[in-house]
């Protein structure tokens, strides 16, 4: 029988973070099956871990990532959230995981008895969007344009999977979020977008974001590490940090699900980091 843990990523607390499930053999499962898992589990998504491509390397697994409706590219909390059960398992340090979007590394950590995994992306790239797709997110959002801050422009990031950035001008735009969820959806499917990240920025380094998720059949992700490293990629491209800098984004508050997502930036590397608690639950 296949062995189901439960984990809250991004926080350290059971009310907090975002929940996955984790299968740490999934050898015996088909596609199907693991479609059906996650469907019955109900979390945004779960991550499902067969041995790597070199037998010989204990800590470097393939790692996939199904939401209740499809297998998604990469996702980050259940890559947190992965990480932290090895940890658990195997001990902390170094696992590299072998992803449809990439090979992504991961570093685990006690942290004053708390364990915390920091992934690093693929590497990110970011584009304009379209103003014709950023007027229809809107539309399906239920915001007006003068409701956007437009020191942080729209844009499409990447780091791992698409992201569509658009930052409210105020913190209580950002938390009245009340969309067409099927109109929000038809736009997704035609731009390969997993999430929409919303912005608020509080300060120059911190920030809080909501992340609609109806590709995944889920309303809203209660923290979304992959849409944190595409949105350090848009800090940076759009010169809003300096080049060597922590961020944190505060996400799930609004949905009672508190999460802390710390994102770090280094001008030496195009990758981006991003470093979150996990917990069993």
């Amino acid at each position: 029988m296949t062995e189901i843990l439960h984990y809250s990523a991004f926080t350290t607390s059971p009310n907090g973070g975002n929940g996955a499930g984790v299968i740490l053999d999934a050898s015996a499962l088909d596609d199907e099956e693991m479609v059906t898992i996650a469907a019955e589990l109900g979390y945004s998504e779960s991550a499902f871990l067969t041995p790597g491509p070199s037998p010989d390397d204990d800590r470097s697994f393939t790692l996939r990532f199904f939401s209740p409706k499809a297998e998604v590219g990469f996702c980050g909390h259940a890559t947190v959230a992965t990480a932290v059960a090895l940890g658990e398992h195997l001990g902390v340090g170094d696992f590299g995981f072998h992803t449809a979007a990439g090979h992504v590394p991961v570093t685990v950590r006690n942290a004053d008895g708390v364990l915390k995994a920091t992934l690093t992306s693929v590497e990110p790239r970011v584009h304009d969007a379209d103003p014709a797709d950023v007027a229809e997110a809107l539309a399906a959002l239920g915001w007006r344009e003068d409701e956007l801050d437009a020191e942080l422009p729209p844009r499409i990031a990447f780091a791992g999977v698409r992201h569509l950035v658009l930052a409210a001008a105020t913190r209580e735009r950002l938390a009245e979020l009340d969309y067409d969820f099927d109109r929000l959806l038809r736009l997704m499917e035609r731009l390969d977008l997993t999430t929409v990240q919303l912005v608020w920025r509080e300060s120059s380094t911190v920030f809080h974001v909501r992340d609609p998720f109806p590709v995944g059949g889920v309303v809203e992700d209660a923290a979304t590490g992959a849409a944190a490293a595409a949105f350090g990629a848009y800090a940076r491209e759009l010169a809003l940090v300096p080049e060597e800098a922590r961020l944190t984004l505060h996400q799930g508050h609004d949905m009672g699900r508190p999460s802390l997502l710390e994102v770090d930036l280094s001008a030496a590397d195009p990758r981006v980091r991003v470093t979150g608690a996990a917990i069993r639950i």
